[in-house]
């Protein structure tokens, strides 16, 4: 069987200079993707934008423009984008579906990276579990626990849930309560008080202490003392305070009384 080379020469040319076509086309996309990509980061980067959400957005946008590069290439020898597009959102269908579990940590990821509930460093009670934001990705955030343990965090479960930023603000108010005696005079309690938070040197003194009388409780009149110190501080300065308020009542002689049970026996007749 012989191969008209003559016959053939037409097409030959033709689908060789298409070819061409989509090659340059394919060059051409690919350097400004590659261009526009670099323009993105650059852009966000001065405008402080988080790095991992500036990296994500660069890399769809070179993505976007690779595909669309790709579709002007089926174009060109003749295979119909519509019908195609419709095959590509189908499968991005059935693909979101699958992962439709991924794709919404992505989705409260990107939330994250946008509204800034919480950031590197941040102390932080979330989804359940309490730590230190060590890692802030798409999919997972990464917390380190007082004791040292590593925990790491579907990001739709921190989105989805009560986030408390314990090291959002730079200072923070102690608050400790203390049942003392009844027969204590009210006024000397509330001067013990006063004088065992103004010794704590963790107290920040440009802000206001309070002694508040809070209850009359079963078998102590309770107070609560309400002073302000540096946030990475806390837990020195309370137990400085709980330290100078046992100190103080103890010297003033201000009982603090403890739970106990009277136990009456009645004679039993023999």
């Amino acid at each position: 069987m012989e191969i008209d080379l003559q016959a053939l020469t037409p097409y030959a040319i033709s689908y060789g200079l298409r070819l061409l076509a989509a090659l340059g086309i394919l060059l051409v996309v690919w350097l400004l993707s590659r261009v526009f990509r670099s323009f993105t980061r650059r852009a966000l980067g001065r405008l402080n934008f988080d790095l991992t959400l500036t990296i994500f957005l660069s890399n769809a946008v070179g993505v976007t423009i690779l595909l669309l590069g790709l579709l002007a290439c089926l174009s060109i020898f003749g295979i119909e984008t519509t019908s195609f597009a419709a095959v590509l959102g189908a499968a991005g269908l059935a693909i979101g579906l699958a992962f439709q579990g991924s794709l919404s940590n992505i989705a409260a990821g990107v939330m994250l990276l946008v509204f800034r509930p919480l950031k590197i460093g941040d102390f932080v009670r979330a989804g359940g579990e309490s730590g230190t934001v060590d890692d802030l990705g798409l999919f997972t955030t990464a917390l380190n626990t007082p004791d040292n343990r590593r925990l790491i965090i579907p990001n739709s479960a921190i989105f989805g849930s009560t986030i408390e930023n314990v090291t959002y603000h730079s200072t923070r108010r102690v608050d400790f309560t203390v049942g003392c005696s009844y027969d204590a005079d009210l006024n000397t309690t509330r001067m013990t008080l006063q004088k065992a938070v103004d010794s704590v040197s963790f107290r920040l003194a440009d802000k206001d202490t309070q002694i508040l009388l809070m209850n009359l409780a079963a078998s102590s009149v309770d107070w609560q003392v309400r002073m302000w110190c540096d946030t990475n501080e806390y837990w020195q300065a309370r137990e400085a305070l709980i330290h100078a308020i046992k100190t103080e009542l103890d010297a003033a002689g201000i009982g603090i009384p403890y739970q106990q049970i009277d136990v009456h026996m009645n004679p039993t007749n023999v």
